[in-house]
This record gives C-alpha cells, structure tokens and sequence, in this order.
C-alpha cells in the first residue's frame, strides 16, 4: 500500500531564509504515476538519524508546468523540515509517494471566480491552484489573503508578484503581516475582520465560486465562519490544515479494554489484539504491517480506512465529511476501537 518511488531532487531553491523549493526529476516511466490535481500533496520518506520519517507536503507547482516541487518551511524542532533546509543536494534521491488530497481544483469547468486565505506554508498547494485557475480560463479571477510574519519570511512572494505582473486584472493579493508594517499591507493577522474586508468591501463586486483556505486550524476556523456568516455555502469553503490543535485530554482518555483486529490492506489479511488506548494506526504500525500513512496528525488523509466491522472512533476529525463517516471511514492515526472485535479494510476507500 505504501507506494513509494526513488526520485532524484532535480534542484533546491531558497524561498527564505527557512524555506526551500524542492523539484524531483520524473522520468518518463513514472510521469503518469506522478500525474496530480492542483491542490494535492505528496508524501516523503527519508531515513534521518536512524529512523524513518515520513512527512506530507503539498505540491506547488501546477500539473500544467510538468513539474514536481513542493515548498518545505523550517519549523523549530521538525526533523524532516531541517534535513530537507540544511542537507538535502541537487542529485540525492529521496522516496515519494504518488500524489494525493482531496484539496483540489478541477480545471476545465470554464471560468470561475476563487478566493483563497494563506497563513505562512499554507500557501504552498494555493500556488499550485491559483496558477491553474489563472491558465485555465482567461476569465477566471484570483484573489488571495496571505499572512506572514514580514515580507522576508515570506514563501512564495516573488513567484506571487510575478503573477501580479501577469495578470494585473485578474489575480489580487493583499498581503498581511505581523510583524512589520509595510505600504499597501494589512497589519496583524487574518482575522474575521479580514475576511470581512475582503468579501463585503474590495470585492464586493465579485461572485466567488469558491474559496480555499490553508494554514492553522484557529485561522481556517475564523475564516471558515465568517464567510458562512457572510452567506457563502459550506460546499464552496474548501480547507486544508497545515497544524491541528492538539486533542482535549477528554477526548483522548477513551477506553482500557482489548479489541480483537482484523486489517486488509493490499488485498493481505492480518489479526492481532490491541489496546483500546491505542490509536489503531500506532497500533497496526506497531505490527509491522505496511498500512498507508503520512503525518500522523490528522492533517493529510493518507490512512484513511473503511470499517467494515465493529465500531471506532475518532479523537478528531477535520478531514473526513459526514456522509463519508457514515460509510464507516475513518482517519485510523486519530481513531481508537471501541468493540470487542474491529475489521478495517485500507483498500475499500
């Protein structure tokens, strides 16, 4: 299940001074393999230290462009986020796992109206999607909200003023920062106020057919309801988390019983007793049984999994709809099993 393919890394480019531009080289025998939606992210693994780390991150560049590149910030303590700034060479090989999310344009709808709200890396898949949106219709609008802490440390910022420059009656950016004041920039960061600005005053005139919003989970919280306030329909607000809150200790304190498993993935079977306390992920992992997973952190939908039998459920959720958890999935690194007996099939998704 877990697909993963050596790709040599074609080039690194500096964005900021805690941020790289990472492309891979596609041969041609994996180009379909690789072939993604905007919006989608990838999976890498890399043994760092000793261990094996797996970590997702969206894909910038547009399916258009025939590239591969994912933008990859540095965070304090993130081990993957530092390998990838301060080691990684044009020419290393790293292993990738073809593109996936839910987070998408679909292009070839005819010309559409998006809007989009970015805080810090969050706006590496809103690079992907706004150059889609932009070459896939000469009438289609663009108008991102991008917070940042000042215009340094900002991911991106060239490439957004290039297309500034390219389509300066199509594409709009107001900037945002929190720590300095800069002319034409908003101040602080993106807050109900904001999207109010945006939606009830500057683009007023406009008629979003939707909106994509990347970054924390406060943010995408706050822009998420207000814009419903404002009387945009829940189907046109599309989210993607680039850090969750952390779960309520209520939520995670759930049971102490033992619950009989059974795992199908990759059309392979596999039973063994767990822990209620245990997440199901950690607890298939810890059998060595090559289920699919990323971030582990309810960010990416990479473990996703069908229960077919038994219950389970979730600490957190902001991925799946309700529809789809009424089918019995689940994000299996937030889920605990609450039945004595528990089958969950990775492949029925």
């Amino acid at each position: 299940m877990s697909d993963f393919h050596a790709l040599t890394i074609a080039s690194i480019d500096r964005l900021t001074p805690k941020s790289v531009a990472i492309s891979f080289d596609l041969p041609e025998t994996l180009k379909d393999t690789f072939a993604y939606v905007a919006g989608q992210y990838i999976t890498l693994k890399a043994t760092i230290k000793g261990m094996e780390v797996r970590r997702a991150y969206s894909i910038s560049s547009a399916p258009a462009s025939g590239k591969l590149t994912v933008g990859i910030k540095k965070v304090e303590d993130g081990l993957f986020s530092a390998y990838a700034n301060d080691v990684l060479k044009p020419g290393d090989t790293l292993d990738v796992m073809p593109p996936e999310g839910r987070f998408t344009f679909e292009k070839g709808a005819g010309a559409k109206t998006v809007g989009a709200f970015a805080a810090g890396s969050g706006i590496t898949p809103i690079m992907s999607i706004a150059h889609t949106v932009l070459e896939d219709d000469d009438n289609s609008t663009f108008v991102l909200v991008y917070g940042n802490q000042n215009p340094a440390e900002t991911m991106y910022r060239d490439e957004l003023l290039a297309l500034q420059s390219q389509y300066p009656q199509r594409f709009f950016v107001q900037w945002l920062y929190s720590r300095a004041n800069e002319p034409d920039c908003l101040f602080g960061r993106i807050e109900r106020s904001t999207v109010n600005l945006v939606t009830k005053n500057r683009y007023k005139h406009l008629d979003f057919d939707a909106f994509y919003l990347c970054g924390p989970e406060t943010m995408i919280n706050t822009v998420s309801d207000t814009l419903k306030e404002n009387g945009i329909a829940e189907d046109r607000i599309h989210f993607e988390l680039f850090t969750a809150a952390a779960p309520t200790p209520e939520a995670g304190a759930v049971l102490d019983g033992k619950t009989q498993i059974q795992v199908v993935v990759d059309d392979e079977e596999f039973s063994f007793t767990m822990d209620q306390k245990m997440l199901v992920l950690d607890a298939v992992l810890k059998e060595n049984i090559d289920a699919p997973y990323s971030c582990q952190g309810g960010v990416c939908s990479s473990c996703i999994a069908r229960v077919t039998e038994g219950s389970a459920e979730m600490v957190k959720n902001q991925i799946l709809t309700d529809g789809e958890i009424e089918e019995g999935l689940i994000l299996t690194c937030q889920a605990h099993a609450k039945s004595p007996t528990l089958k969950i099939d990775y492949d029925d998704v």
